[in-house]
């Protein structure tokens, strides 16, 4: 974190060589105008970069960039006045996961040494949206901002679904463990979606380094709302007569809810509080 001060301070200086003019001598806008368009990444990695260097941090590597907030959305404005944007953010998405593991082969004149193939696949999605609105303050190139937004989240569910290379034999295989993660006779963990709601205020302040290009960060606080829906375990297991399969279900987490009032540290849908980012506007 002192790094990055750091090399926040050192941002400043270099650019206070430059006169408080808010065009360039090309005859740019350091500030956006209507119109104008703007995204924005986290600035840490940079920040850590420069100070690392300044440090004389020998294993300092270049940096590499992600998103500004704590569930990866993309961040941008549209300026509709030079000095008020609309502010959006928003993450589809969707992800898919299979491992595989070899377990000996169980099954009645099996080759000695043979194997046969475990798997789990896991599947997860999610959808965050929010929106807002954005006013500047300010005549120089340091600017303040304020505003509010409201956010929301659906789904956040997973499920893990397990399939044997093995399969029940109700003599000698009366049980199976997966060979991946050691699972016992599970078919299929489940964790359903719920859906998430956030309204908050923010402000902040950025220093246009360039033209259209800034540093700064923001504040926030509000109120969120969140439901969880309930986990379950799906098992195969042999009948008490030992004559056949049977399905079991078990709820192991039930429904749920939380609500939050507090800063943007304390929500899933906004932004971390007082994050440094980078912003270019064209």
């Amino acid at each position: 974190m002192k790094k990055s001060f750091l090399a926040f301070a050192v941002v400043l200086e270099a650019s206070s060589t430059f006169a408080q003019d808010l065009t360039s001598k090309k005859g740019e806008n350091f500030l956006p105008e209507a119109g104008d368009w703007a995204i924005s990444i986290n600035a840490n990695p940079l920040l850590n970069y420069v100070g690392n260097f300044f440090g004389g941090n020998g294993l300092n590597v270049a940096p590499t960039f992600d998103f500004t907030a704590s569930n990866n959305a993309i961040m941008g404005k549209y300026f509709v006045e030079d000095g008020m944007a609309y502010r959006v953010g928003l993450n589809i998405g969707f992800g898919t996961q299979t491992e595989r593991a070899n377990t000996a082969d169980l099954s009645v004149g099996a080759v000695a040494g043979s194997v046969v193939e475990d798997t789990k696949k896991t599947s997860s999605s999610g959808i965050f949206l929010t929106g807002g609105l954005e006013w500047r303050k300010g005549t120089t190139r340091l600017q303040g901002f304020y505003g509010a937004e409201v956010g929301f989240g659906f789904g956040g569910g997973s499920k893990e679904v397990y399939t044997y290379g093995n399969t029940f034999e109700f003599v000698t295989l009366p049980s199976l463990t997966n060979a991946v993660d050691g699972a016992v006779d599970v078919r299929e963990n489940q964790t359903k979606g719920g859906i998430s709601f956030g309204i908050r205020g923010f402000i902040g302040a950025e220093y246009f380094i360039i033209p259209k290009l800034s540093l700064g960060g923001e504040f926030g606080w509000g109120l969120g709302l969140a439901t969880t829906g309930e986990s379950t375990t799906l098992e195969n297991r042999i009948n008490l007569t030992g004559t056949a399969l049977e399905d079991n279900t078990t709820v192991t987490s039930s429904k749920g809810s939380s609500f939050i009032l507090g800063t943007d540290n304390r929500s899933t849908i906004f932004s971390p509080s007082a994050q440094m980012k980078i912003s270019f506007h064209f």
